[in-house]
């Protein structure tokens, strides 16, 4: 019979699975209901693709291969890795809903300026270089397929760590959160404190305190996330709260071009504060 604290771990896992996921959903929605993807960030959107791809790969390499556990239990004197079902499947979802809302960006109306960066495509094609030169090394037994895993998590956590600054920008330069859905971020901290929750009762439990740094992409991905999390509510709910309709805010987000779409704006904007 599984202890209370396993039961409380597992059920930790999936409440963090359902508040992270569920987060993914409001940006997509707010953006079907305004037909339009103005005020979010193309750099963003790509990086969130790219870290969940990389994340996905992480997380079922490390539940799923055999291979895998074996080569991690080696390098960390025989424990077992702390990557759980939940994992697996939340970060695939992610994946899947992400790109769907980066698809998005292809049919719902945008600035003519929204396009990816050169700093954004400068990361690509750098991490597309180091998965290319591992693969080659895993191919001349150089190295292992552990090491090209912990690759593809550095890359989630970097693309944690940078995917909302362009976003964060453009609600500075804009003064304004108009385009960027609130609740997802609120989500998202729920899910992030309820990750950091479960990963630390879990190396309680197996009383391997080193497993929480064992796995660096759940722990830094909790981290960075909340971080962040507190600065889009900080700007949304603080510094750019203005009043609805405020002629500044849809001159700044919307531009002389689209003014046919002010009312719109406006109003997502009020049913986003509500």
């Amino acid at each position: 019979m599984a202890s209370f604290g396993a039961i409380l771990s597992a059920l930790l896992g999936w409440l963090y699975f359902v508040a992270w996921s569920v987060s993914f959903y409001p940006q997509a929605i707010l953006n079907y209901r305004r037909k339009s993807v103005q005020g979010l960030s193309m750099d963003f959107l790509v990086y969130n693709v790219v870290g969940f791809a990389c994340y996905s790969v992480y997380n079922l390499a490390f539940y799923a291969s055999a291979a895998v556990r074996r080569q991690y239990a080696d390098r960390n004197e025989g424990h077992n890795n702390l990557v759980r079902l939940n994992d697996v499947f939340f970060a695939t979802h992610a994946f899947l809903i992400a790109s769907f809302t980066l698809g998005q960006t292809f049919y719902y109306k945008r600035n003519a300026n929204q396009a990816l960066s050169y700093v954004a495509k400068a990361f690509l094609f750098t991490s597309g270089i180091g998965i290319a030169a591992l693969a080659i090394g895993i191919s001349l037994g150089a190295t292992m397929w552990i090491d090209l895993l912990y690759f593809f998590s550095y890359i989630k956590l970097l693309v944690s760590l940078i995917k909302y600054c362009p976003q964060v920008y453009i609600n500075y330069k804009a003064q304004s959160t108009v385009g960027w859905s609130i609740h997802n971020i609120l989500l998202d901290f729920t899910g992030g404190t309820l990750s950091m929750m479960q990963l630390l009762l879990d190396a309680g439990l197996a009383h391997n305190w080193g497993g929480v740094a064992g796995n660096p992409v759940k722990l830094g991905l909790g981290l960075i996330s909340m971080a962040f999390d507190l600065v889009f509510m900080t700007q949304h709910y603080i510094l750019y709260h203005r009043p609805t309709g405020s002629p500044a805010l849809l001159e700044r987000v919307v531009g002389e071009d689209d003014s046919d779409d002010e009312e719109q704006l406006v109003r997502s904007d009020m049913e986003e504060r509500l």
